[in-house]
């Protein structure tokens, strides 16, 4: 569907004045001011990421890996949630305990407000990274800012989509390597940690969370276009205890 189909099908406004913002290099998805994710309606503006397929990828993920390693209700934690899409996403579909965090309160809002559109029930608040998140959890899950400040990226992404949402110091790295060397405290004993991913990091994320984290198996998987999009870590007290 091109950008003009999407309008005439979306937008609910006068489609002439979103015609304007579209030849402005205005992404289609903030003027229309929604998406569809994972098959619930989201909405969004410039102050959050717009939620991407692999994104929905995650989602997909770590709801199987759920699915296949618990068989009782899981805390999960969402580091960086944006528009909420993951957690409210990963509340609909499993049964499961959701905390959200975010150092943006614009994208709270956000969050917030799709949290009561979407009809879940979701703890979301104010947090840099894991500073003010006190709760264990059997789930941690981010899509982080991973874009290192030197990499060139599509003009309508860097002019429009938050800053703060896409770039990340140490060649990208910083909040996995955040994440992964402060988690201890705030995991259960069984645990599984999803990232979604920049495809040329997933080696040095896997070297990070063997150095930080004990007794545990590190697996890179590929998005649909078969490039490194995630890692998953799943502790190996799950493996010994789930066939």
């Amino acid at each position: 569907m091109t950008d003009i189909e999407y309008l005439k099908k979306y937008y609910k406004g006068n489609i002439d004045d979103a015609i304007k913002l579209l030849n402005k290099n205005i992404p289609v998805q903030y003027i229309v001011g929604e998406v569809d994710f994972y098959g619930n309606i989201f909405k969004i503006n410039n102050n959050v990421l717009i939620p991407r397929f692999e994104t929905e990828q995650l989602v997909e993920f770590t709801i199987e890996y759920i699915n296949d390693k618990f068989n009782r209700n899981v805390n999960i934690l969402d580091i960086g949630t944006g528009s909420g899409c993951i957690a409210i996403t990963l509340k609909k579909n499993i049964d499961c305990n959701v905390d959200a965090v975010d150092i943006s309160l614009e994208a709270i809002k956000v969050a917030k407000d799709n949290a009561k559109l979407n009809n879940v029930d979701i703890n979301i608040f104010k947090s840099d990274i894991l500073n003010n998140v006190d709760n264990k959890y059997d789930v941690i899950i981010s899509n982080p800012p991973y874009i290192s400040y030197d990499e060139e990226i599509m003009d309508i992404v860097k002019n429009n989509e938050p800053k703060t949402a896409l770039y990340a110091s140490n060649d990208g790295l910083y909040f996995y390597e955040e994440i992964l060397k402060k988690c201890k405290r705030n995991l259960n004993k069984d645990f599984i940690i999803a990232f979604e991913i920049g495809s040329t990091q997933g080696k040095r994320i896997k070297d990070m969370a063997l150095n930080y984290l004990d007794n545990i198996d590190v697996y890179i998987k590929k998005d649909l276009n078969n490039l490194d999009r995630f890692v998953i870590i799943v502790s190996r007290w799950i493996w010994r205890k789930v066939k």
